[in-house]
């Protein structure tokens, strides 16, 4: 084994991929013969700048509970497409399904109060092994009972359920996480949402939705999540304290901020869920519906940061309206595509993501540049419970006005709300002063999981103004 040259002396390479280079010498640090470095300079290159910091051996401990979280978000991805897709397939009218999916965010605003007492009554492993029990159970049965009030019922349990277990995940990950960690545990659970939920679309063509299979995948998926849960080598962290919030109090803090959530409930979740049934309409196969939801939330988290930077420079509120401007011209580009332009629709679909799915992060964030250090959590949590509450009313409106006036017409629906928020956002501009940029602190994606998402999100202990 050749002898590689001295390296710059920044820090021990023993410390420097532990598992990845056992063959270094702990004593001196200069034997290097892995090939997947390529070459000693790059990995002394590496070293100077720092890029090759002990990653692993700080954040090992949680990768079971961020293995669970990718395989819970995997099964949750797929489970809304297939829900919506198999009810159309089984002749539900367009407005059941619109109350089946009102019924997932009623449940999960429900879960938003009730699961902290939960945990705090029995811990985060035996609440996540329920939830996660129930909502197998309820996956199955939904392909065991073809009824739409059934239907209804078993989607207000799920969300429930995931509701709850997003919070015992995100709550489990934040009380386990060192302050210096948080941001690097936070990226990497982002990076896993965007996979899982994106790549489990392409499930649907895979085996169909007309059978029992996928159904049956989707609850293996929730049974799965329990096993690195079960046995990972960590004792049950401090249960979360309640999200004692008051709506009346985050709409002083913030009106934009929460006029801005209930917008994407209305609006957002509604093209979650309504969304499959629109491409169906519009005459897509199953294979390309799966790459029309998949583009959306490829496009929403491309423009995420974009957005982001330029909210951190300049007045958050005018990144509102841009995003909404944006995504209400892409709602009305779909709404005026005819059915059957596949690409056309790949198109609207990737742009509406692009521009719809930050405007959450904005809206907290302009909520956050308002609120003091202490309300950020309270805050993130009331406006989370708005969110919910706009999207129990979003996908039965939105189903309802495409009963009444076809598939087109529900993209018409969304940039008429899109068209409020940005009327809504340049009153309160008149109305109230910018905040100034040093008081605003930097941009970050939150996903609309749990209010504990907030917390997850924190740098060196200091929640950030998102």
């Amino acid at each position: 084994m050749p002898r590689g040259r001295r390296l710059p002396k920044r820090r021990g390479a023993a410390d420097l991929f532990p598992a990845l280079l056992p063959c270094i010498d702990h004593n001196t640090g200069l034997r290097i013969c892995r090939l997947c470095l390529h070459s000693e300079l790059l990995y002394a290159r590496a070293a100077q700048f720092g890029w090759v910091a002990n990653i692993m051996p700080s954040i090992g401990h949680l990768v079971p509970l961020l293995v669970a979280a990718g395989i819970l978000l995997a099964g949750n991805g797929i489970q809304g497409t297939l829900v919506t897709l198999r009810a159309d397939a089984e002749g539900f009218s367009s407005i059941a399904i619109g109350l089946i999916g009102t019924a997932y965010f009623a449940g999960f605003a429900v879960s938003c109060i009730l699961t902290p007492r939960l945990i705090r009554s029995v811990g985060h492993i035996r609440v996540f092994a329920a939830l996660a029990t129930i909502a197998a159970a309820g996956t199955l049965s939904l392909v065991l009972i073809i009824d739409p009030y059934v239907w209804v019922a078993i989607r207000f349990a799920m969300g429930f359920c995931f509701s709850g277990l997003f919070m015992v995940m995100e709550s489990w990950l934040n009380a386990s996480s060192r302050n210096t960690d948080r941001g690097r545990v936070f990226s990497i659970y982002r990076l896993v949402d965007l996979g899982a939920v994106a790549g489990t679309q392409f499930l649907l063509p895979l085996f169909g939705i007309g059978g029992f299979e996928l159904f049956a995948i989707t609850a293996i998926f929730f049974s799965l999540s329990l096993v690195p849960v079960s046995l990972a080598d960590r004792s049950s962290p401090k249960p979360p304290r309640q999200f004692n919030f008051s709506l009346k109090d985050v709409w002083v803090i913030s009106p934009l901020g929460c006029l801005g959530c209930l917008t994407l409930g209305l609006t957002n979740a509604s093209f979650r869920l309504i969304g499959p049934l629109y491409a169906e309409r519009m005459e897509l196969d199953t294979a390309q519906i799966a790459t029309f939801i998949a583009l959306n939330i490829i496009g929403g988290a491309l423009l995420q940061y974009p957005l982001g930077y330029l909210s951190d420079r300049y007045d958050r509120r005018w990144l509102v309206i841009v995003a909404t401007l944006g995504a209400a011209v892409a709602g009305l580009y779909l709404a005026w595509v005819p059915p059957g332009a596949v690409n056309a629709i790949y198109f609207g679909a990737f742009v509406f993501g692009a521009f719809a799915i930050p405007l959450y992060s904005l809206s907290v964030a302009h909520a956050n540049d308002r609120a003091h250090a202490s309300q950020y959590v309270q805050v993130a949590a009331g406006l989370l419970f708005i969110y919910a509450i706009g999207a129990s009313i979003g996908p039965f409106v939105g189903s309802l006005v495409m009963e009444q006036f076809g598939a087109s017409a529900f993209f018409a629906y969304t940039s008429l709300m899109h068209a409020s928020l940005i009327f809504a956002t340049l009153i309160r501009m008149v109305k109230r002063p910018r905040v100034s940029k040093e008081a605003r602190e930097r941009f970050a994606m939150l996903l609309r999981t749990s209010p504990m998402i907030a917390k997850l999100a924190t740098r060196n202990g200091v929640p950030p103004r998102t």
